[in-house]
């Protein structure tokens, strides 16, 4: 490897464009997408993610670029594609698949590819090393070296920026290992790990999430139970909290294009090599059918109230505060209340309104009415939403109305005598 290698991040999305960036401050760094649009969003210094802030990303000397041809023979590549799963939970390695046959057309003798997506163990050696072999003709191991990175980007986090998670890396050889933890390193102020090797890194990065899945199941479980007995969990996770080891995860909607994800991969390699995967699934199952759950309760509350409207529902996006709306879950609440007859308006102060018909149907309404609606419904704690007073939420329910809190946001507001209250 060169002294300042030409560095191709592949993916511009939320996490290839902020380590596109980073990389930027010390190599010559080129962000390739095949989405046109995005590229030339990014190029008049627009960021629709927000991950990266108009100002940093014109004065990045970040070079970016649809056409392949810019990053012919570059001496590292960095490959950010998406890693979903399909209508059966599959995982679905076409991102990948498609990306090693434009890298693999691409590299020279000496390069190294890195795959930063999430996969489960196995995919960078086994699936994406021969992909590259057949397209390039040249030798994995031999001719061009295979790194692996698990990104850990959390989206609309401002505290944990790229620059400051640890950085796990793992190389084909210790050699190629070493490069790469100098390369990240020159960047990453919380600085890097050196994995024994990729299918270790590999794996590391997917149990990740599905522990906080896993974790997450448990709360949303015994939510269900707290619900039948008429007790509020936050309350109950309020009180628990209290003693020092206690793990602070809350009930919810769990979606995403990770911590919903993820565990499919590593159950997926489970059944391959002959596991039963109970417990990962088993959170799964918990965590999907949350929105359902959420949506019949409220709708029961409605009922046994005599309430008898519209309802509003605040928030769209799969967390708080990123206009991601990639398998959100809050799409399976707005589907359990249509199914018991309710007419749902959503408002969501981060989405996009274009994308949220694109893939789910859904106008956004941009204006709320107020007096209008039965029951409000704060499905998402933007800040915008988490931030309302106790008059802005009542303002926009009918008298006597519903405030729905899925997120525990306004449980410390006290209502006006009268008006009904829902909370997990």
């Amino acid at each position: 490897m060169t002294v300042q290698p030409h560095i191709a991040v592949i993916g511009l999305g939320y996490v290839g464009l902020p380590l596109a960036v980073a990389l930027a401050n010390k190599f010559p760094v080129t962000g390739f997408d095949v989405n046109a649009e995005r590229v030339d969003e990014l190029t008049a210094g627009q960021d629709r993610t927000g991950e990266v802030s108009p100002e940093i990303l014109k004065d990045s000397s970040l070079q970016l670029t649809v056409d392949a041809d810019a990053i012919q023979g570059c001496d590292i590549y960095i490959v950010t594609v998406p890693t979903p799963v399909d209508a059966d939970n599959v995982p679905d390695l076409s991102p990948v698949r498609a990306a090693c046959v434009t890298v693999g057309g691409l590299i020279k003798k000496g390069s190294i590819v890195v795959f930063e997506s999430t996969v489960y163990p196995g995919v960078t050696e086994d699936i994406c090393g021969p992909a590259l072999e057949k397209v390039s003709g040249l030798v994995c191991g031999v001719d061009f070296f295979l790194g692996y990175s698990p990104e850990r980007i959390n989206p609309g986090d401002t505290v944990h920026t790229v620059d400051k998670i640890i950085k796990v890396v793992a190389g084909q050889t210790p050699e190629i290992a070493q490069q790469l933890a100098d390369m990240y390193g020159a960047v990453i102020t919380a600085g890097t790990f050196i994995a024994a090797n990729i299918k270790t890194a590999e794996a590391a990065k997917v149990i990740e999430n599905a522990q906080r899945d896993i974790n997450i199941a448990f709360i949303n479980e015994v939510t269900a139970i707290f619900h039948k007995l008429g007790i509020s969990a936050h309350d109950v996770l309020e009180a628990a909290r209290t003693k020092w080891n206690f793990l602070g995860f809350e009930p919810g909607l769990v979606g995403g294009h990770c911590i919903g994800v993820d565990p499919y991969y590593l159950a997926h390699r489970a059944k391959e090599v002959g596991h039963d995967p109970e417990v990962i699934l088993a959170g799964r199952r918990i965590n999907d059918s949350m929105g359902r759950f959420v949506s019949d309760a409220i709708a029961d509350r409605m009922a046994a109230e005599s309430l008898d409207g519209p309802v509003l529902l605040l928030g769209l996006t799969f967390k708080e505060n990123v206009p991601d709306l990639r398998n959100t879950k809050v799409v399976d609440v707005i589907a359990g209340l249509k199914d018991r007859g309710l007419d749902v308006a959503v408002h969501d102060a981060m989405a996009d309104a274009a994308e949220a018909q694109a893939f789910y149907g859904i106008d956004l309404v941009s204006e709320v009415e107020n007096g209008k609606y039965a029951c409000v419904i704060g499905a998402v704690p933007h800040d915008q939403y988490r931030q309302m007073s106790v008059d802005e939420i009542v303002a926009v329910v009918q008298p006597g109305g519903l405030i729905a809190d899925i997120k525990g946001m306004w449980r410390k507001l006290d209502l006006p005598e009268g008006y009904h209250r829902w909370q997990l």
